[in-house]
């Protein structure tokens, strides 16, 4: 099993997170979790590679991309192979706008477990903030958005969005209208977004693309969809139409995922928000990496819709509390564990059980993040060989050490 540790600031989180006491003692959450090297790696089907492939045909006559991401995991779900295949030489050649998904699943709060703090910005505000500054001083975007669907600070931002498209309408101001792409990894908002903004810029109109809540329903590009009319389809009317020329149209993409992760723990945080089909991981594994995660950041929201009195690391006792809580038993009466696992996951995606973000974000980690990317656009057997070197390097380290250590002769105790 491969150990896999956590952040300095998840472990200072979880140092707080034990001062909760548990009875007697303190409650000590897991600081490793230890991940099979045998999971999947990968979810790059050949959709994703003909996707892409015929992205990179379209690119001649695109003004704008749209990339989506998941606010969840913001520095994972930024795919470097979609990054690399459709950069621009320069932003005037080719816009780009970024827009964060699923922001209103994001913590509430400041404090531990995400609990609200009027004095301290809230972990959401604060990742935004880092967020929109990193992608605006790279210049890696011309526009950064966040979105939700639940509601609250983070709604649909399609009035936001369709200004920035008027905006740069304005600037290609190309006759026969300006074109973009919708991207980003599988099931990370895209056709979701699409529709959004079919039925903000265009009223009166239907669904644009399918949706589901699992990766891969849109297989192919999707023709050309009107979302803001051309100037003075109205009459002139609509002054915020003047210069947009024919309108905007987008296309909508297959989602592409990564050809190979090399980190598994980051394989388990894209399985967890649906980036990957489920049962591609074991669901009781994700299940557990979810409860290590939880207690990590000190929620304790299911510790409370359980009725278990305390907080666990034992993954088998939190599917128990599961399957007895909302019926997922097997027969006989015992836990249907697989079950119980799916519920949980399923359960959290929609906002229970706590609010987290799974993946760090400071200016540090993403400076980290975009030199990483740089090395990422490795096939999958270059990345396999790669990581099999590596292995090897600190193989050899790691028996030179032990070699050091007893190999004097001298039988004494190290200092």
């Amino acid at each position: 099993m491969a150990s896999t540790p956590i952040s300095t600031a998840a472990k200072a989180t979880s140092r707080n997170a034990a001062a909760l006491t548990v009875g007697r003692a303190p409650f000590q959450p897991r600081q490793i979790f230890d991940v099979s090297p045998n999971i999947p790696r990968s979810f790059f089907l050949g959709h994703h590679h003909a996707g892409l492939a015929r992205m990179r045909q379209t690119l001649a006559t695109v003004g704008l991309i749209i990339e989506c991401r998941d606010f969840r995991v913001p520095i994972t779900s930024w795919n470097p192979l979609l990054e690399q295949s459709l950069a621009a030489a320069s932003p005037s050649e080719r816009a780009r706008i970024i827009v964060y998904t699923h922001t209103d699943l994001g913590p509430t709060g400041s404090g531990l477990g995400g609990t609200p703090n009027n004095n301290t910005p809230s972990l959401t505000e604060l990742a935004t903030r880092h967020l929109r500054d990193f992608h605006l001083q790279s210049k890696h975007a011309t526009e950064v958005l966040f979105t939700g669907t639940g509601g609250g600070t983070f709604k649909s931002p399609t009035s936001a969005l369709l200004g920035a498209c008027k905006r740069v309408a304005r600037e290609r101001d190309n006759l026969t209208g300006l074109r973009a792409l919708v991207v980003g990894m599988p099931n990370a908002g895209k056709s979701t977004l699409l529709n959004q903004l079919r039925k903000r810029g265009m009223v009166g109109t239907g669904k644009a693309a399918r949706t589901g809540a699992n990766p891969g329903i849109t297989r192919k590009l999707s023709s050309p969809v009107r979302i803001v009319p051309a100037e003075g389809h109205d009459g002139g009317a609509d002054r915020s139409l003047d210069g947009v020329g024919e309108g905007v149209f987008v296309v909508d993409t297959p989602g592409v995922f990564i050809p190979y992760v090399s980190d598994p723990q980051k394989m388990l945080k894209l399985a967890l928000v649906g980036c990957v089909k489920d049962g591609l991981i074991p669901r009781e594994t994700l299940a557990d990496y979810l409860l290590f995660r939880l207690n990590l950041a000190g929620s304790r929201d299911y510790v409370r819709r359980l009725g278990m009195g305390a907080p666990t690391n034992d993954v088998k006792e939190f599917l128990d509390a599961v399957a007895k809580r909302v019926g997922k038993l097997a027969k006989g009466g015992g836990a249907n564990y697989d079950a119980a696992a799916e519920w949980v996951v399923q359960e959290w995606r929609g906002g229970g059980f706590g609010r987290i973000l799974l993946d760090e974000v400071t200016p540090e980690t993403l400076v980290t993040a975009m030199e990483e990317a740089k090395e990422s656009g490795l096939s999958m057997n270059q990345a396999k060989k790669k990581e099999k070197e590596e292995r090897k390097v600190k193989n050899a380290a790691k028996r030179a050490g032990n070699l050091g250590a007893g190999g004097d002769g001298g039988g004494g105790t190290a200092a």
